[in-house]
């Protein structure tokens, strides 16, 4: 009696949920031109997700490839192959980003640039950590910046000043980008920003450079759902302080709740007592912005962070998929269809959660060709 092949049944159900189009998609950016062999774009796929997602060594995966009998290549002909498919796994992570229907819909005319970082510790006892800084050009999916740098000394973490920004560009980051020096180094480049306030790395003020009465401030928004905003300057060293717009909503009973667990179980594993101040800022969510306010009404702009925090998921999925695996460090074309590759397995991630809320018994879904009766 045979005995099936389990991992060939769950890439059947996994083509599934590949985007439309996707084989073609190959052709049309030349994934598969000048192969000599195993020109297949299911087969050279394959190959691929077993290095992005499985995290072996561009070795190991030839390794299991020509043992699958995928293929038999080098490991830098894989390398040259995952060069290749920058363009086919990007344009794929398109239309799977497209498929999401009304959540694709960017908040504005505005093109935007999400600009994030992530951790990455390689394989083995004495593999290394690396930060990836990366930006996404909204809608278009497209990355922009791609740099791999140290965890350690100065340069290496979360910061705008690592950005080749440009003039009339809005940029979106979270929290970690909320530092003094950056939202400057943005500012004199001409750069719009839009970031989650920190109050940990960021001391608001007036005017007169007296400190911003932030809680007091807050509390003038009594109703879940009520906003405002506010002047307030950014200062960074001896340079002039920075004139932004501080836009603040108070959440909902549900989502306080939430925020208020998270800080106590951090606490609670830190083994110290949450700042008072902390849990009444985990009332509200707070964003600083110099968009201009003749463009942008206060709910325009957190309507635009809302919009970040609604792919923020997906960028937890790719930190999360990032640990995984081995990544080009010299080569900026592999670097980038690294990342692509790691999108795709992001967003096809998150089909496959969405589907599993209500799968059928048999785990996936018919195809729509009608079946004849027996």
């Amino acid at each position: 009696m045979k005995i099936a092949n389990a991992a060939e049944d769950d890439w059947e159900i996994l083509k599934g949920f590949f985007p439309v189009g996707w084989e073609a998609l190959a052709t049309e950016h030349h994934a598969t031109k000048g192969l000599r062999q195993d020109k297949s774009p299911e087969k050279l796929l394959q190959v691929l997700l077993m290095h992005l997602g499985c995290g072996f060594s561009l070795r190991e995966t030839a390794t299991r490839a020509a043992q699958a009998g995928l293929s038999q290549l080098s490991d830098v002909a894989l390398l040259k192959r995952l060069r290749k498919s920058k363009g086919w796994l990007q344009a794929m992570c398109q239309v799977l980003w497209e498929e999401r229907g009304a959540r694709t819909k960017s908040p504005g005319p505005v093109p935007l640039r999400m600009v994030d970082s992530t951790l990455v510790k390689e394989p083995g006892k004495t593999g290394s950590q690396w930060r990836i800084h990366y930006s996404l050009q909204w809608p278009q999916l497209k990355c922009d910046f791609f740099q791999i740098s140290g965890t350690e000394g100065s340069g290496t973490g979360e910061s705008l000043k690592g950005y080749p920004l440009k003039a009339g560009e809005y940029v979106i980051g979270d929290r970690g980008f909320c530092r003094g020096p950056g939202l400057h180094f943005a500012a004199a480049c001409g750069a719009l920003t839009l970031v989650r306030l920190n109050t940990g790395s960021v001391k608001l003020q007036n005017s007169d450079r007296s400190p911003f009465p932030l809680l007091s401030r807050l509390g003038a928004l009594k109703k879940a759902g009520e906003s405002r905003e506010w002047t307030v300057w950014v200062p960074s060293g001896d340079a002039q302080p920075l004139r932004m717009r501080l836009c603040a909503v108070r959440k909902s009973v549900a989502s306080t709740r939430r925020s208020l667990k998270k800080l106590y179980r951090k606490a609670s594993i830190n083994q110290r007592t949450p700042d008072p101040a902390t849990l009444r800022y985990a009332e509200y969510v707070m964003v600083i912005t110099t968009f201009p306010a003749d463009k942008f009404s206060t709910t325009q702009v957190l309507h635009y962070y809302r919009f970040r925090w609604q792919i923020e998921l997906l960028f937890k999925r790719l930190k999360q998929l990032a640990q995984l695996g081995h990544l080009p460090k010299h080569d900026e074309e592999s670097s980038h269809a690294w990342l692509y590759g790691k999108l795709l397995i992001a967003l096809l991630t998150d089909k496959l959660i969405a589907h599993a809320r209500d799968f059928s018994p048999w785990g996936f879904e018919l195809a729509a060709k009608e079946q004849p009766v027996a």
